[in-house]
């Protein structure tokens, strides 16, 4: 994804949607976040209730009161895996936002989709598994196989809106939704399609999947606060804290959009990838891949360091991870992103609002950042009483800060050293 910035079509946002556990759209999420309210409780199901006295960690960021049916009738949703509804749902409200009628004006084959996710339907993995041994292999689900794959959300997207052009799925760990937003960009900049629904769905709070974080001592402990758990940046952070959700753009060539008179959002300028190639779980140290994916992405966008005013960072709470990612920034962005030399870059993480939704993160903070720019309000990074040493940086701890945002950095770094950077700005017609 590393290009250099030669004349290329320009890509806008015309649609956004959500479902977190700071609200189940767009607004309500972006209200959250503006707020500094945690969307992190105890864990609610019967296999926690169970093990209750084993599990070291007992907090998540589950989603409340989530109900499909606005979108998808009963008899299909049954047929769905969780993370899949949370993603057909955060569509759904983004294609309206953009005011696309796909069944009427728009050419299929120009239209297509990029959904990634971490671990798909893993949930559905967990079910068929447990009533495997229960009940033996003849009465697995025949839906079992189209409800767990990772690119089931992406097929349900293109087949319920009739999409025929590009359609895929990246499952890139935590940076996956970076990578699906990334990929729609330079399709459309390639002129392979003028219309891309990109981002990414995760609904993996179930017994394995917390387990397996919880015995790689990844996750906060913090069970007795649950809302003070994720603290990006914090000196006593412990952990990420495993949350839910969507995240989901509808991208437009810049002359389909205003061919059609569409409201445009914001500006997609560029982005930029690159791997670690050092460990599969930790992150570079240093920080030198997830630098390289920020330089790549200032060049494909043909921005200098000093032209973007915010940072929606990966800062998921890990010791290791926020380390390197301080790292990566200074060594980008400079005395611009230093501190105690005056620099006026922001930084913040809303993962200490609504924890790690591991493939969906990009998606969900592409949203806070579109905000930032359409309202010049920065959300804040909650919990941050005491940032650690070294982290030269505006951190906006606690409270939302208003300012002048016309362009800002939204990163995704996940297991397997992926890197992913995306640059928004304000629309400049």
């Amino acid at each position: 994804m590393h290009r250099s910035a030669n004349a290329k079509r320009r890509v806008v946002v015309t649609g956004m949607g959500a479902v977190t556990n700071l609200g189940l759209d767009a607004p309500s999420t972006w209200d959250a976040m503006v707020a500094g309210r945690s969307g992190v409780s105890l864990v609610k199901g019967e296999e926690f209730d169970r093990w209750s006295s084993r599990w070291s960690t007992l907090i998540a960021g589950q989603i409340h009161g989530f109900d499909p049916s606005a979108r998808v009738d009963h008899r299909e949703a049954r047929r769905l895996d969780r993370y899949c509804l949370l993603g057909i749902s955060a569509t759904m409200e983004a294609v309206d936002q953009s005011g696309l009628d796909f069944g009427k004006v728009e050419d299929p084959t120009r239209c297509g989709v990029v959904i990634g996710s971490g671990v798909g339907g893993i949930i559905t993995i967990e079910e068929g598994v447990l009533h495997m041994a229960a009940k033996g292999p003849d009465r697995v689900s025949p839906f079992t196989v189209p409800r767990l794959m990772v690119n089931s959300c992406a097929g349900m997207v293109s087949i319920r809106l009739g999409l025929q052009g590009p359609s895929t799925a990246h499952a890139t760990a935590c940076a996956s939704s970076g990578h699906s937003i990334a990929d729609a960009l330079h399709i459309i900049q390639r002129n392979e399609a003028d219309v891309m629904i990109a981002g990414g769905a995760e609904a993996a709070i179930g017994p394995i999947c917390l387990a397996a974080f919880m015995t790689m001592r990844a996750l906060s402990t913090r069970n007795n606060e649950p809302e003070r758990a994720s603290r990006p940046f914090d000196k006593d952070r412990d952990g990420f804290v495993l949350a839910e959700g969507a995240g989901i753009l509808v991208l437009e060539a810049e002359e389909h959009a205003r061919k059609r008179g569409a409201n445009i959002l914001c500006e997609l300028l560029g982005a930029g990838a690159s791997s670690d190639a050092s460990h599969i779980t930790a992150p570079d140290e240093h920080g030198r891949g997830a630098a390289r994916s920020m330089r790549w992405a200032l060049e494909h966008a043909n921005l200098r360091p000093d032209e973007v005013d915010y940072i929606n960072a990966h800062g998921t709470s890990t010791p290791l991870g926020d380390a390197a990612e301080v790292a990566a920034v200074l060594s980008v962005f400079g005395d611009h992103a230093r501190k105690s030399r005056g620099g006026r870059l922001l930084m913040s993480s809303t993962k200490s609002m609504h924890g790690h939704a591991l493939g969906a993160s990009g998606g969900v903070e592409s949203i806070a950042c579109i905000n930032a720019l359409r309202h010049g309000v920065v959300p804040p990074t909650t919990n941050l009483d005491n940032p650690d040493e070294g982290f030269d940086i505006d951190l906006v701890p606690n409270h939302a800060r208003d300012g002048k945002i016309r362009r800002v950095m939204n990163n995704t770094f996940g297991f397997g050293g992926h890197n992913v950077t995306l640059l928004l700005g304000k629309y400049e017609g």
